[in-house]
C-alpha cells in the first residue's frame, strides 16, 4: 500500500469510529436477553454460587436461598448477584392459597407472606404463584369453580392480602397463566391488574401455560405477540418451555416438552422479550442438566439468529 492510500484508508477508519462513537445506536444494534436456570452444582457461598452461574452463561438465576434465610446471608447474595451482573428472577411460592382445606389454604398465604418478603429483601424481580385452585387432592388441578366470579374475587381478596402483608417496594408479586385458572387468558390478566390494583402486582409471563385449543397451538406466535403487547408494561419474568400436540387421539392432548422440541415460535418470543429490558427468560420444568444445557443452546441458536445475545 502507497502513503497516500495508506493515509486516506486511515482517515475513513478514524471517522468510521467517531461516527459509531456519536451514533451508538448504529455503532452496535445487536439486543440481549437474561437467560437462566437452574443450578445443579452444590454451592456454600456466593462466591461459588455466582461462579456456578456464569459457568452456564447465565445472567438470571431463581433465588439462591429459601424463606428463613438470615438477613445477612440474604444481603450478601444480593451483592454478590449485583456485582457480578446477575438478576435473580424470582421466588417461587408455589402453594394454593384459596385451596378448599382451610389449613393448607392458611399454609399457602403464609408462604406467600414468606417468599414475596424474602424476594423484597434480596430484590428480586417478582415472586410468583398460581392463583390456586379448588381442587380438593391436586393443589394446582382443574375443577369446575376454579374460573367462576366467586373465584375471581377470592383471587382479588387474597392477592391484595399478600401484599398489604407485606408492603413490597422493591419486588412484585405475580401469578402464573394457568390454562384452569385465573388467568387464564389475556384479557382476563388484565381484568386481575385492575381489580387487584396495586403498583406491586406484575405479571409472570408463560405463553405456553396459555395454549388450550389448535387455534392457539398452531397460532401461538400471534398469542405471543398479544401477551407482550397488551401485558409488557407488567411483565416481571418469563418462564421458557416448549409444547406439542398428540395426534392419535381424537380430542386434543397437549404435552410441555423442552424449548425447540415443539411448535412455541421462539424467534417472536424472544423478539417480543427483547424489547424490555432486564426482564429473565428462566427455563424450567426440565429432567436433566444435559436437558437444560440443550434447551440453552437451542433458544441461543435462535437469539443469534435474531442479533439477540442471551
Amino acid at each position: 500500500m502507497n502513503r497516500r492510500a495508506f493515509h486516506k484508508k486511515a482517515l475513513l477508519a478514524t471517522a468510521a469510529v467517531g461516527w459509531a462513537s456519536l451514533n451508538p445506536l448504529k455503532a452496535s444494534t445487536k439486543s440481549s436477553i437474561r437467560l437462566g436456570g437452574p443450578i445443579y452444582q452444590k454451592v456454600n457461598n456466593p462466591e461459588e454460587w455466582v461462579a456456578a452461574v456464569k459457568a452456564k452463561g447465565y445472567r438470571a438465576a431463581y433465588c439462591p436461598v429459601g424463606t428463613g434465610t438470615s438477613s445477612d446471608k440474604i444481603r450478601a447474595y444480593e451483592q454478590a448477584a449485583k456485582k457480578a451482573d446477575i438478576v435473580i428472577s424470582e421466588v417461587g411460592a408455589w402453594s394454593n392459597p384459596i385451596s378448599p382445606d382451610s389449613k393448607m389454604a392458611k399454609e399457602a398465604f403464609d408462604k406467600c407472606v414468606n417468599s414475596l418478603a424474602l424476594a423484597d429483601e434480596i430484590g428480586a424481580n417478582c415472586c410468583v404463584n398460581i392463583s390456586g385452585s379448588k381442587n380438593p387432592t391436586h393443589w394446582a388441578g382443574p375443577h369446575a369453580d376454579n374460573l367462576t366470579k366467586e373465584t375471581f374475587d377470592q383471587v382479588v381478596e387474597v392477592t391484595r392480602k399478600i401484599l398489604q402483608s407485606v408492603k413490597p417496594t422493591r419486588t412484585h408479586f405475580t401469578i402464573e397463566q394457568m390454562p384452569w385458572a385465573f388467568p387464564d387468558s389475556v384479557d382476563s390478566y388484565l381484568d386481575l391488574i385492575k381489580a387487584i390494583d396495586h403498583p406491586q402486582f406484575g405479571v409472570h409471563m408463560d405463553p405456553m401455560n396459555l395454549i388450550v385449543s389448535p387455534r392457539l397451538f398452531y397460532g401461538n406466535a400471534e398469542l405471543i405477540k398479544d401477551c407482550f403487547n397488551r401485558l409488557g408494561p407488567y411483565i416481571r419474568s418469563c418462564h421458557g418451555k416448549d409444547i406439542v400436540i398428540k395426534e392419535d387421539y381424537y380430542m386434543p392432548q397437549f404435552t410441555e416438552v423442552a424449548p425447540g422440541k415443539g411448535v412455541m415460535d421462539y424467534s417472536v418470543f424472544l423478539t417480543e422479550l427483547s424489547k424490555l429490558p432486564n426482564i429473565p427468560l428462566m427455563m424450567e420444568h426440565l429432567s436433566s442438566e444435559a436437558e437444560y444445557d440443550e434447551a440453552a443452546a437451542h433458544i441461543r441458536s435462535v437469539g443469534e439468529q435474531l442479533n439477540i445475545d442471551l
